[in-house]
């Protein structure tokens, strides 16, 4: 019996995640999206504003680029994997910082 969890079970906590600060002010904390076995993942920072009115990674301006680049390179968004490290957007954008544990 495997006991690891599923990506979608991780996201499902995700999305109902109080554990931090940055919970109080997001609108959607940010899930990755994608082929779950895929070999490419692709990881940035935190949502921005586009990200937290949608609850998807890559969706504003740095999504078009990557968009374009997956394009180039003859790949979908539905052949990798995209998330942030940080689930839920900074105030401001600001940098994410440690948070309490």
């Amino acid at each position: 019996m495997n006991s690891n969890p599923t990506i979608n079970s991780i996201n499902e906590k995700i999305v109902k995640c109080t554990k931090c600060d940055l919970c109080q002010n997001r609108k959607n904390a940010v899930p990755g999206i994608g082929n779950e076995n895929a070999d490419i993942v692709f990881i940035g920072e935190a949502p921005g504003r586009s990200e937290d009115k949608y609850g998807k990674p890559f969706i504003g301006s740095a999504g078009k680029k990557l968009d374009e680049a997956l394009k180039y390179a003859g790949l979908t968004r539905e052949e990798v994997y995209i998330t942030n490290i940080v689930k839920c957007r900074p105030p401001k954008n600001r940098v994410p910082s440690n948070m309490k544990k």
